[in-house]
């Protein structure tokens, strides 16, 4: 009997939506490094700017039930 094992390679990046290796994670998800790139020399000018502007605002923070002491 043969068994077939699928490894994942890397985690899907955040923008470019494709599997890579290299990268940072931004709270949840993950970023690659050639997307991180990108954006750090996109001028905010720039219409591609916006484009990553909404792909970083779908990150969810995590939201804390912070009970007041007294």
């Amino acid at each position: 009997m043969e068994t077939a094992a699928i490894h994942k390679i890397g985690e899907k990046c955040l923008v470019c939506e494709m599997n890579k290796e290299n990268g940072i994670h931004l709270w949840n998800q993950f970023l690659c490094t050639e997307c991180e790139r990108e954006i750090i020399n996109t001028d905010p000018e720039d219409e591609q700017y916006q484009y990553y502007l909404e792909k970083l605002k779908s990150i969810s923070l995590p939201t804390k039930n912070v009970k007041a002491k007294m």
